[in-house]
Parts: C-alpha cells; sequence; structure tokens
C-alpha cells in the first residue's frame, strides 16, 4: 500500500513526529499538520488524482476540533477516509464521529499495528463503498446492517456499535447475525475478506 497518503493533523509534536516516522516505516507517504486549518489550506492547493488516501486526527485540538475538521471536510465535499486518534475523555466525542462518517477511533495508548490496521481497513473500505460493487452479497444488506458489518471491520465491540447507531446491544447482536448469515461467513477473518473485496 506504498501508493496510500496519509494526512496526520494532531498538535502534539511529538506524537505528530512519532506517528509520521510509523507511518512512513510501514511504507505510507506522510504529510503532517499540527492543525486543521493547515491541513485544508495545503490540501486546497493540491492537485489530487486517484490514490488512496486516508486522515488520521486527533479529536481535541486547538484552533479547530477534530470534529469541526470533519464538518469542514463534509461542507467542501472532501470524502477522504477519516480516523481519529482521542484521549480516554474523548471517546464520548469519537462516538459522535463515527455517527456523522469517520472511519475508525483509535483511544490513546495503542499499538502501531491497531493504527496501522485501522488505517488500512478505513482505505479498503474506501475503495469498497467508491466502487459500488464487488461481490454480489454485500447488496444483499440492508442499509442497518452494512453499518454494522462496518464497524464490526473496524474492530468495534458491540456495546460500542450501539452507541454509535443509537440502538441496543440486542438489536446489535440480531443485525450482525443477520449480515453474518446473508454473507455466509462464520468469522471475522471471513467477513474481512468479503467486506474489503477479497471474497
Amino acid at each position: 500500500m506504498s501508493e496510500a497518503r496519509i494526512y496526520l493533523v494532531d498538535d502534539n509534536d511529538g506524537f505528530r513526529d512519532s506517528t509520521a516516522w510509523l507511518l512512513e516505516t510501514a511504507g505510507f507517504e506522510v504529510q503532517a499538520y499540527a492543525s486543521g486549518p493547515a491541513f485544508l489550506e495545503a490540501y486546497a492547493g493540491e492537485r489530487h488524482g486517484g490514490g488512496a488516501h486516508c486522515i488520521v486526527s486527533d479529536i481535541r485540538m486547538p484552533l479547530m476540533s477534530g470534529l469541526q475538521l470533519q464538518e469542514e471536510l463534509r461542507r467542501r465535499g472532501i470524502g477522504l477516509p477519516l480516523v481519529f486518534v482521542t484521549a480516554h475523555g474523548d471517546v464520548p466525542l469519537a462516538v459522535e464521529a463515527m455517527r456523522k462518517g469517520a472511519s475508525n477511533f483509535l483511544e490513546k495508548p495503542f499499538s502501531d499495528d491497531a493504527l496501522i490496521d485501522a488505517i488500512r481497513a478505513a482505505i479498503a473500505n474506501a475503495r469498497n463503498h467508491a466502487a459500488e460493487a464487488g461481490d454480489d452479497r454485500l447488496a444483499r444488506l440492508s442499509p442497518r446492517e452494512r453499518q454494522v458489518m462496518d464497524l464490526v471491520v473496524a474492530s468495534k465491540p458491540n456495546k460500542i456499535i450501539a452507541d454509535v447507531l443509537g440502538i441496543s446491544v440486542k438489536t446489535v447482536e440480531l443485525h450482525r447475525s443477520n449480515m453474518m448469515n446473508k454473507l455466509g461467513v462464520r468469522s471475522l477473518p471471513e467477513l474481512m475478506k468479503v467486506a474489503l473485496g477479497h471474497g
């Protein structure tokens, strides 16, 4: 996935530098910014081809919060997948962000692999949605089952999925069971293959 460009937005210099180094080591191209406005200004001046891109952003920042950045991206019609990183106390904000379309959130401290996996899943999901084709089985899912599938693929437990979608855990379990049956999968690895277009 060396063609993937990651836009890293975080006001913490140490975290930004170490995370940029990690992602570059993993084969990503990284452009790092200390604030949402700095990213938006740079992005507006770029030429955008068909490469795979993803934004990794902190939730709580001065000048412009992660949620404000998300709103501005939506207003400008910038549909890049967005992965939030957040401190423990900001989890409710991250849940709100996922309700508004963020791909995933990771609670600090998180492992290197967790971040890399979240980015790869976000990019793969974005490609899958953009294609609007792929595996015919996905067309069998209801809109709610598709939402549940995306969150399961993002490694979210049922309780977080319930919070994001505003439904009960029991309802999540029902949608999850229906979704697995419709897709003809029995395990998370099988589901990942179908959801990410390799089924």
